[in-house]
């Protein structure tokens, strides 16, 4: 028996490849349409393929949770076809965004930038050897090791908020000694 207008949602209901094969014929078009509208901003052709293929195989895979016609089968492939497409959007785009943004730090530094990056990190490590050992201790993690404040503080013992509120009240007295250091340069 081959699938028809009267039975293919039944068929792929239990599954069967002929059923999958009509929707593809039936249904490839308005798919590649709905897929084409949400994803034409990115100019990549192999993520619309592979949101289309997507598509029919969420169709295929959800199929017996339908329940309807062949009129809210359209709704349901359109309603399929138009979340996937944006999930594929909202993945292709933050892709870009990350690539983008590794594109500026690969940027080369003249030297001139170069020595006073390094000046600015030592007089920074200068800065936060003031500050006391615990202190200390939360900025490395944070700043220079990238740890969370969550990692921190199992790390240490102590509560997030207590990681958290060590963290403001050592940048305002990091913030208080490099103005007191640049009033000290200008003869101030």
């Amino acid at each position: 028996m081959r699938s028809n207008e009267s039975n293919f949602i039944h068929r792929l209901q239990r599954q069967k490849e002929d059923a999958l094969e009509f929707i593809v014929d039936k249904y490839l078009p308005l798919i590649k349409g709905i897929a084409y509208k949400v994803l034409s901003p990115l100019n990549n052709n192999g993520v619309m393929e592979e949101c289309i293929n997507d598509i029919f195989l969420s169709i295929w895979n959800n199929s017996k949770k339908f329940n309807g016609d062949s009129n809210d089968f359209k709704k349901w492939v359109c309603a399929i076809a138009k979340f996937k497409a944006i999930d594929y959007y909202r993945k292709a785009s933050k892709q870009i965004e990350i690539a983008s943004d590794k594109m500026e730090l690969n940027v080369e530094k003249s030297a001139e930038e170069e020595l006073l990056s390094i000046e600015d990190k030592n007089e920074l490590i200068k800065l936060i050897n003031q500050l006391e050992p615990l202190e200390r201790d939360i900025f490395i993690m944070k700043f220079f090791l990238g740890l969370k404040s969550e990692d921190i503080s199992i790390k240490l013992g102590l509560t997030k908020a207590s990681i958290d509120n060590r963290i403001y009240r050592g940048k305002k007295k990091l913030i208080k000694q490099t103005t007191n250091l640049k009033l000290g340069e200008n003869g101030v």
